[in-house]
Protein backbone atom coordinates (compact mmCIF):
# COMPACT_ATOMS: atom_id res chain seq x y z
CA UNK A 1 0.00 0.00 0.00
CA UNK A 2 2.03 2.84 -1.23
CA UNK A 3 1.00 6.48 -2.64
CA UNK A 4 1.71 5.21 -6.49
CA UNK A 5 -0.41 2.12 -6.14
CA UNK A 6 -4.59 2.77 -5.21
CA UNK A 7 -5.67 0.51 -2.98
CA UNK A 8 -9.33 -0.86 -2.90
CA UNK A 9 -11.16 -3.06 -0.81
CA UNK A 10 -13.58 -5.67 -1.92
CA UNK A 11 -16.39 -8.23 -0.37
CA UNK A 12 -17.07 -11.10 -1.58
CA UNK A 13 -20.60 -11.31 0.07
CA UNK A 14 -21.90 -15.05 0.15
CA UNK A 15 -24.69 -16.82 0.97
CA UNK A 16 -26.97 -19.71 -0.02
CA UNK A 17 -24.00 -20.33 -2.83
CA UNK A 18 -24.68 -17.25 -4.67
CA UNK A 19 -22.38 -13.96 -4.79
CA UNK A 20 -23.52 -10.77 -4.37
CA UNK A 21 -22.53 -8.48 -7.00
CA UNK A 22 -23.45 -4.83 -8.53
CA UNK A 23 -23.98 -3.20 -11.95
CA UNK A 24 -21.94 -0.22 -11.65
CA UNK A 25 -23.75 2.78 -13.07
CA UNK A 26 -22.91 3.64 -16.79
CA UNK A 27 -21.60 7.02 -15.86
CA UNK A 28 -18.58 5.67 -13.92
CA UNK A 29 -15.13 6.51 -14.67
CA UNK A 30 -13.71 2.93 -14.55
CA UNK A 31 -15.31 -0.26 -15.43
CA UNK A 32 -18.99 1.27 -16.79
CA UNK A 33 -22.42 -0.50 -16.96
CA UNK A 34 -20.53 -3.75 -15.66
CA UNK A 35 -21.05 -6.16 -12.94
CA UNK A 36 -18.71 -5.72 -10.14
CA UNK A 37 -17.82 -6.59 -6.57
CA UNK A 38 -18.54 -4.56 -3.56
CA UNK A 39 -15.65 -2.18 -2.30
CA UNK A 40 -14.10 0.81 -2.89
CA UNK A 41 -10.93 2.90 -2.16
CA UNK A 42 -9.09 3.42 0.96
CA UNK A 43 -9.55 6.75 2.26
CA UNK A 44 -6.55 8.44 3.98
CA UNK A 45 -5.47 6.58 6.99
CA UNK A 46 -8.00 3.28 6.87
CA UNK A 47 -6.80 -0.13 6.86
CA UNK A 48 -7.95 -2.39 4.77
CA UNK A 49 -10.73 -3.99 7.15
CA UNK A 50 -11.68 -0.57 8.16
CA UNK A 51 -11.83 0.30 4.22
CA UNK A 52 -14.28 -2.81 3.52
CA UNK A 53 -16.26 -2.37 6.27
CA UNK A 54 -17.14 1.26 5.01
CA UNK A 55 -17.54 0.40 1.66
CA UNK A 56 -19.50 -2.14 2.06
CA UNK A 57 -21.88 -0.21 4.61
CA UNK A 58 -22.02 2.29 1.83
CA UNK A 59 -23.06 0.28 -0.70
CA UNK A 60 -25.31 -2.06 0.25
CA UNK A 61 -26.52 -1.44 3.90
CA UNK A 62 -24.97 -4.18 5.83
CA UNK A 63 -21.75 -4.25 8.17
CA UNK A 64 -19.50 -7.40 7.63
CA UNK A 65 -19.00 -9.33 10.78
CA UNK A 66 -16.85 -12.19 9.42
CA UNK A 67 -14.72 -12.20 6.80
CA UNK A 68 -11.54 -13.78 5.60
CA UNK A 69 -8.88 -11.98 2.87
CA UNK A 70 -8.43 -14.06 -0.19
CA UNK A 71 -5.62 -12.30 -2.74
CA UNK A 72 -5.18 -9.75 -4.47
CA UNK A 73 -5.50 -8.66 -7.92
CA UNK A 74 -3.71 -5.84 -9.61
CA UNK A 75 -5.64 -3.77 -12.43
CA UNK A 76 -5.67 -5.35 -15.29
CA UNK A 77 -5.57 -2.23 -17.44
CA UNK A 78 -3.13 -0.02 -15.69
CA UNK A 79 -2.32 2.23 -18.66
CA UNK A 80 -6.03 3.26 -18.95
CA UNK A 81 -7.05 2.81 -15.20
CA UNK A 82 -4.45 3.52 -13.18
CA UNK A 83 -2.32 1.12 -10.84
CA UNK A 84 -5.12 -0.34 -8.76
CA UNK A 85 -4.68 -3.03 -6.00
CA UNK A 86 -8.04 -4.78 -5.64
CA UNK A 87 -7.52 -6.86 -2.04
CA UNK A 88 -10.27 -9.36 -2.17
CA UNK A 89 -12.44 -10.51 0.96
CA UNK A 90 -14.76 -13.39 1.28
CA UNK A 91 -17.33 -12.05 3.42
CA UNK A 92 -19.99 -14.50 4.93
CA UNK A 93 -21.81 -12.77 8.12
CA UNK A 94 -22.88 -8.99 8.56
CA UNK A 95 -25.70 -7.32 10.23
CA UNK A 96 -28.21 -5.06 9.40
CA UNK A 97 -30.49 -7.86 7.32
CA UNK A 98 -30.19 -8.25 3.71
CA UNK A 99 -27.87 -6.22 1.40
CA UNK A 100 -29.79 -3.78 -0.10
CA UNK A 101 -28.71 -0.93 -2.87
CA UNK A 102 -27.55 2.46 -0.88
CA UNK A 103 -25.96 5.57 -3.13
CA UNK A 104 -25.44 6.01 -6.67
CA UNK A 105 -22.71 3.73 -7.79
CA UNK A 106 -24.85 0.91 -8.81
CA UNK A 107 -28.24 0.40 -11.14
CA UNK A 108 -29.00 -2.78 -9.12
CA UNK A 109 -27.56 -5.19 -7.32
CA UNK A 110 -28.44 -9.08 -6.97
CA UNK A 111 -27.58 -12.44 -6.15
CA UNK A 112 -25.81 -15.08 -8.26
CA UNK A 113 -24.82 -18.99 -8.89
CA UNK A 114 -21.67 -19.55 -9.60
CA UNK A 115 -22.74 -20.37 -13.83
CA UNK A 116 -24.51 -17.22 -13.63
CA UNK A 117 -22.03 -14.86 -12.52
CA UNK A 118 -19.66 -16.49 -14.57
CA UNK A 119 -21.83 -15.74 -17.73
CA UNK A 120 -21.76 -11.94 -16.51
CA UNK A 121 -19.88 -8.75 -18.25
CA UNK A 122 -17.88 -8.20 -15.34
CA UNK A 123 -15.75 -5.59 -14.68
CA UNK A 124 -12.20 -7.64 -14.10
CA UNK A 125 -11.58 -11.06 -15.81
CA UNK A 126 -9.06 -12.61 -13.05
CA UNK A 127 -13.05 -12.76 -10.88
CA UNK A 128 -14.09 -16.00 -12.73
CA UNK A 129 -11.81 -17.61 -11.15
CA UNK A 130 -11.75 -15.87 -7.93
CA UNK A 131 -15.87 -16.32 -8.20
CA UNK A 132 -14.81 -20.58 -8.90
CA UNK A 133 -12.33 -20.76 -6.25
CA UNK A 134 -14.72 -19.70 -3.62
CA UNK A 135 -18.30 -21.26 -5.04
CA UNK A 136 -16.76 -24.27 -5.60
CA UNK A 137 -15.34 -24.74 -2.14
CA UNK A 138 -18.97 -24.88 -0.81
CA UNK A 139 -19.80 -28.43 -2.10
Amino acid sequence: MNGRVKDCACGLLIANDRILLGRRTADRRIYPNVWDVIGGHLEPGETLEQALIREVEEEVGVTPTAFTRLTTIAEPNPDINGERAYHMYDVRDWRGGAPRRRGDEHTEIAWFTLDEALALDLAIAAYRDLFRQILASLH
